[in-house]
Order: C-alpha cells, then sequence, then structure tokens
C-alpha cells in the first residue's frame, strides 16, 4: 500500500481524509480477491488497507445474487495515544463500496449491475437494498455526523444513490464518491470549447423544453416539493478524473451552470440540470425514471495530473497519492 501520510489518524485534512476513504474502499476490493482466490488467515491481503489506518472489520455486505463481497462496514478504533481534536472529529463508521472486478465469482453480476445505473435502475436491485439497509442501521446506532459513505466507480454509484436516498430524509452523510458514472454523451471530450459549449446549451434547451412539457402535464392536479431542491443541502466530494470517460462529464454538468448563468439563461439550466432526457423519455412511456448521477450540489475535486491511460485515469489508485495536481470548487444549488 503506497499510502504516504504523515501521521495515521485521520485529520482534519484534505489529503488525509481522501486517502483513508480511497484505501477502504480498496479493502473491499481486495477482500473480495481474497475471497475468490481463498485467501484466509495470513494470507490474506484485504487487512492491511483498513488496519493501517485503525479500523476494524465490522461487517461485510455480500450480494444475495452471487454471494461477492460488494461493501464492507469498517468502525474506526484508535489507540488510546491518538485520542485528539482530529479523532473526535473522524468518523465512528465508513459504510465503502467498491467498483466493478472483471473476474469469475463477480464480473455476470457486476456487468448485471452496471447496466442497470445507465437504465436508472440500480435502486431496484437487491445489492442496493442489502447497502442502504445496511446505512440506515448503522446511522441509527451512530448518527449521521458520526458516519461516512465511500465508493468506486459502480460502489460511488451505490454510495451516492444511498447518500441521496437519506438526504431525502434529512439526513445528510459525508461522501466521498471517486469516479462515480454519469450517464451521458461525451460532450466533456471534444476539444474545441466552442463547439462543446454550443453542444451543452442546445442540450440544455431540449431537456429543459421537454421537462416543462413533461412536469407540466404530471403537475397539473398536484403540488409536490421540487426533490432536487431538497437535497441540494446535501454536498458530497466528487473525485473526477477528465481522463475518465466514465466520469468526466461531471466537469462540464457542474460549469455549465455558471456559463448559462453568465448569458442569462440560468432559468432553462436550472430546469435542465436536474433531468436527462433518458428519464424523461421513461416518465413519458408512464415508466417514472429519477436520473441517478444527477446532484443538485458537490465539492468537485478534479485530478489534473497526467495520465497514461484509460486504466491510471478510472483507477482508485490514483487517488491516495500524495503529489496530485488537483483543482476543487465547491458548487451549490440555488
Amino acid at each position: 500500500m503506497v499510502v504516504m501520510l504523515s501521521d495515521i489518524a485521520i485529520r482534519n485534512n484534505a489529503h488525509h481524509r481522501r486517502s483513508v476513504a480511497a484505501s477502504l474502499v480498496q479493502g473491499v476490493r481486495v477482500l473480495e480477491r481474497d475471497r475468490q482466490v481463498k485467501r484466509r488467515g495470513s494470507q490474506a491481503l484485504a487487512p492491511p488497507w483498513w488496519e493501517f489506518f485503525h479500523f476494524q472489520l465490522h461487517r461485510q455486505l455480500v450480494d444475495d445474487v452471487d454471494s461477492s463481497i460488494f461493501g464492507a462496514i469498517y468502525e474506526f478504533k484508535p489507540p488510546e495515544s491518538h485520542y485528539d481534536k482530529s479523532v473526535v472529529e473522524s468518523p465512528c463508521y465508513v459504510i465503502a463500496f467498491r467498483g466493478t472486478i472483471t473476474k469469475p465469482g463477480s464480473v455476470q453480476r457486476d456487468l448485471e449491475l452496471d447496466m442497470s445505473i445507465i437504465r436508472n435502475r440500480l435502486h431496484e436491485t437487491s445489492r442496493f437494498e442489502t447497502a442502504i439497509q445496511a446505512v440506515r442501521n448503522v446511522v441509527a446506532t451512530a448518527g449521521e455526523s458520526n458516519v461516512w459513505l465511500a465508493g468506486h466507480s459502480l460502489g460511488a454509484a451505490t454510495a451516492l444513490l444511498a447518500g441521496k436516498t437519506m438526504a431525502k430524509t434529512g439526513i445528510f452523510l459525508q461522501a466521498f464518491l471517486f469516479n462515480s458514472p454519469f450517464i451521458s454523451a461525451p460532450i466533456e471530450r471534444i476539444k474545441d470549447k466552442r463547439v462543446k459549449h454550443g453542444l451543452r446549451i442546445a442540450s440544455s434547451v431540449i431537456t429543459a423544453g421537454l421537462a416543462f412539457t413533461t412536469k407540466k402535464k404530471s403537475s397539473q392536479n398536484s403540488r409536490s416539493v421540487d426533490p432536487f431542491a431538497t437535497l441540494s443541502a446535501w454536498i458530497p466530494f466528487l473525485f473526477v478524473n477528465p481522463g475518465d470517460p466514465f466520469c468526466a462529464e461531471y466537469i462540464g454538468y457542474f460549469e455549465h451552470r455558471k456559463k448559462m448563468d453568465d448569458i442569462g439563461i440560468g432559468a432553462i439550466e436550472r430546469l435542465a440540470t436536474k433531468n436527462s432526457l433518458g428519464s424523461l423519455l421513461m416518465t413519458a412511456m408512464g415508466r417514472e425514471s429519477e436520473p441517478l448521477h444527477l446532484i443538485p450540489s458537490a465539492n468537485l475535486i478534479v485530478n489534473l495530473t497526467p495520465c497514461q491511460d484509460f486504466r491510471e485515469a478510472h483507477g482508485i489508485y490514483q487517488w491516495w497519492r500524495p503529489d496530485l495536481h488537483m483543482k476543487s470548487k465547491l458548487y451549490n444549488y440555488r
């Protein structure tokens, strides 16, 4: 494990917290690989990923379809010598979810769940039901301020959906989402800024128009609270790499809001930003579908460090490096 920290306690430091969260997610991945290749006891490779930071494995989260380990609940148990203000501010529990593993024993189920993300149906899967029930139980025991969520790729989508679900009930959990999938056309990869901006404006106008028509029909006889605005107080940490097409669209998604405000059509973007064409079409066909990947607010952290290839840009291991060149910005939906 290459994690260079000046202290193994979880301090109120962005690099420390990012590194700890990413390492705990990696711990879940290695835990599942240990299961697959039957590494047990002293041969197991997973425990150092959490023990280094004074966590204990409280519970494994197991998929009921293929028996793979997709998540873990870690409990923070620092020695008395580490009890200072920084430890008091640390979580009691971290619930972490791994990404897709393309190995026999988990790949078929993981790919099925990847497809459920594309279809906006992750909330209907038994894996998510196991995950959200675990989150609810831990929060009920420890309290929301003592619980973190963390995940990478497929696991980030799971953590994001769990965080959104809890936020709708007024419970705002600190969340670390690494390379979370954003289902959209890859506009962010277009090099010409004018073409990219033009495409985003056109997409916003079309999406807002469809949303206005659809919502007008569905709300003629009802007055409901805007769920997107309700979520705005929840601000997860969203880690993306522009070289990763799975998550890079979050960059344009948030930056485009300000650009639309600057040219005087922010109202159109505020309607478009909480809808996707796919979900609107599903709604028009009578199947309500809330876009999983759309969130009103976030601390967006972009890794600007050059990457060799997609594998590096999408990998979890980039996020515990101490030498990252990053850009961070808070986006608050209003």
